[in-house]
Parts: C-alpha cells; sequence; structure tokens
C-alpha cells in the first residue's frame, strides 16, 4: 500500500488550492531578476509565501534550463517541532501538495540508512514545514521529478556532509537546503545580522554560524562543508527579511537565496 505525507500548512503558509498555488509561485517566478547558470545546489527560505516567496523564487528560477535533466532533489530542512539527534528519513511514499504527488526515492533513502546517524523518524516529517513549502517550487520549476527528503535534528557539519556525498550524483540531482537567517530582531540589526550570515556562506565557513545566524544552521553548514571540500562557489542572489515584503520593521526574519556553483 502507497502511504503519504499530506501537506501540513497548506492554506496557511501558502494556498491550498492548486490554481492559487500555481497562480502565486508562477508570479514570484516571473518577478524574478536573478540571473546566472543553473546551480548544482540552493540555499532558499521557508516561510510563509508572502514573506520569503520572492526571495525563494530567485534561486528556484535559476534552474528552469535543467528542467527534466534533474530527476531527483535532496531536500534537507531543520527539524522545528521534534527533538532529536541525527538525520530523519521518512518511511512514507510520497508527499503530497495541492500540486500532486512526489515520489520518494527509496534506494536512496536505503543508501544512506547505511549511516548510524541516519534512522526513520516520520513524526519528524508529520508537521515539519521546512521541507513542505519548498515542494510547490520544485513541481512548478522542474515539473516531474523524485525526492529525499530529510529533517536535520542534532547533527555535525560532517555527518550531514556525508549524506549529501552519498546522494550527490550527477546533473540528474539537485540539493537543496531550507533555512532561514535572522529571527525577530529590529530591522537594523537583522540587516547586520543577516549580512554576516550571506559573508560566512560565500566564503564557505561553516564554523561562523551559529543559531543566531540561521534556524537551518545544521543543514547549511553540512552543505558548506561538503562544497568546501569540493572547491565550489557560492553566490547570494537574494537577502531580504520580512520587514522588506509584507510586514512590520520592528520584528523582522531574514532571508536569503544562495546558489552553489
Amino acid at each position: 500500500m502507497t502511504t503519504f505525507r499530506r501537506p501540513a500548512v497548506a492554506g496557511a503558509f501558502y494556498p491550498a488550492d492548486a490554481r492559487p498555488l500555481h497562480d502565486m509561485v508562477q508570479g514570484f517566478l516571473s518577478g524574478s531578476t536573478a540571473v546566472g547558470n543553473p546551480p548544482k545546489a540552493i540555499i532558499a527560505p521557508h516561510a510563509g509565501y508572502v514573506y520569503s516567496g520572492p526571495i525563494a523564487a530567485n534561486a528556484y528560477v535559476l534552474l528552469a534550463p535543467n528542467r527534466g535533466t534533474i530527476r531527483r532533489v535532496v531536500l534537507m530542512g531543520p527539524s522545528h517541532r521534534v527533538g532529536f539527534q541525527g538525520i530523519a528519513a521518512t518511511q512514507a511514499d510520497a508527499y503530497t501538495t495541492p500540486l500532486g504527488d512526489i515520489p520518494i526515492d527509496r534506494a536512496a533513502i536505503a543508501k544512506i540508512l547505511s549511516l548510524p546517524f541516519v534512522g526513520y523518524l516520520d513524526q519528524a516529517h508529520a508537521q515539519e514545514h521546512s521541507l513542505e513549502v519548498h515542494l510547490p517550487f520544485l513541481q512548478e520549476i522542474l515539473g516531474e521529478f523524485q525526492m529525499v527528503p530529510l529533517v536535520a535534528g542534532n547533527a555535525t557539519p560532517e555527518q550531514v556532509a556525508a549524506v549529501l556525498d552519498l546522494l550527490w550524483g550527477g546533473p540528474e540531482t539537485l540539493l537543496v537546503i531550507s533555512s532561514d537567517l535572522s529571527h525577530y530582531h529590529d530591522y537594523a540589526t537583522a540587516q547586520k545580522l543577516d549580512q554576516a550570515a550571506s559573508q560566512a556562506i560565500e566564503n564557505l565557513d561553516w564554523a561562523a554560524l551559529d543559531h543566531e545566524s540561521a534556524c537551518g544552521r545544521v543543514p547549511v553548514s553540512g552543505l558548506l562543508y561538503a562544497a568546501r571540500r569540493r572547491g565550489m562557489r557560492v553566490r547570494t542572489v537574494d537577502l531580504r527579511n520580512s520587514g522588506d515584503t509584507a510586514g512590520g520593521k520592528d520584528r523582522v526574519v531574514g532571508y536569503g537565496a544562495y546558489v552553489f556553483e
């Protein structure tokens, strides 16, 4: 029997119906000003679409030329609701969004289960928004693909990098790391903190990030660790906060979009 991970934040973080969701995502993508070659990996935010959608779109739009080439997406985000050690896979066969079902690459998950810090923990996936909000963007920009959804708990950069290395693949595989930046500072403070975090990311300086820098520090640090060893280059394609998009400026959340080439 096929098992599905159903949407947890449809109707809250993004529209629950297919047509308005399609229209919203396409609106963000068509409004993007980003230019560049299709990246191997991206870091993009995971807030409600009115807040972070325009920022995420500036990373996702660059993937459009690789529609049909990218057949697998390794998607890793932080755990917001469940505390655990290591990295959590799911036993579900597909993730569902209002735009349709995304099959899970069970063979890829079986491969990383050989690592002692990777295990099944469906509880970590059930209500987690850090993965879910990326899926409509991926569906709109890539069409059909398989995914490897992973939730990062308490894990080291080396552990995250070990997972990414096993799944790195070639041009058929895209790596997506989900993270917002600073949380609930005033606008000026957030800008300062987020600029520092962006500088660390561009420098592949995984050790410079802390929990104040990014809620997804664990998966971000792991990607930086892997990318440094591979001699990759990182570029910031957008850096804003909720005060720039849909909120006040007294208590903001930072969002950055980064591409790895």
